[in-house]
């Protein structure tokens, strides 16, 4: 239990620091912006409470939000997907049992129900929070637009962090 509660700490610390210094300097044809700090949310182990899920959404949301001199748009993006993940849990992945070695991965849940899993939240992320940052109607489409190339962008770097850090883990 306390080792789970180390990595999660270190992967919230890492994940945070590399969004803030590297991740919101980034922006390809000023129009893709990764989003990778999802990714702690994605990956928490599954039997964490939906209410615990939400406190960790709000932390998470609050300290990029500070660091990002946003106002509340991260918050609200993340405490969405942080609701959401339990649904898509049980639809997307319905054969993994619940226990305290079954982790969202790669490796434990495949490819195609991982790539499912991460493009759904990551995707209902970016166009939250595009959305709200514009908060117009009238550009819906640029905000579409941005979301899935956005969406598509951060999804390929959290499959090569999957690979990189997650697959060689027995």
């Amino acid at each position: 239990m306390t080792r789970h509660i180390v990595t999660n700490l270190f992967r919230f610390i890492i994940l945070v620091l590399l969004q803030i210094f590297v991740f919101n300097q980034f922006q390809l044809m000023g129009f893709i912006n990764p989003y990778v700090y999802i990714l702690f949310i994605l990956l928490l182990p599954i039997e964490t409470p939906r209410w615990l899920l939400l406190v960790l959404g709000f932390v998470l949301g609050y300290v990029i939000d500070y660091f990002s001199h946003s106002i509340g748009i991260n918050i609200f993006s993340t405490v969405l997907v942080a609701y959401l993940r339990p649904v898509f849990i049980r639809y997307v992945i319905p054969k993994l049992e619940p226990g305290p070695d079954v982790k969202i991965s790669i490796k434990q849940i495949g490819f195609n129900s991982f790539l499912t899993y991460t493009g759904i939240l990551v995707f209902i992320h970016h166009f939250t929070l595009f959305f709200l940052e514009i908060f117009r109607f009238s550009y819906f489409f640029n905000t579409l637009t941005h979301a899935i190339l956005s969406s598509v962008f951060t999804i390929i770097l959290i499959l090569i962090s999957q690979y990189l850090f997650y697959s060689r883990k027995k």
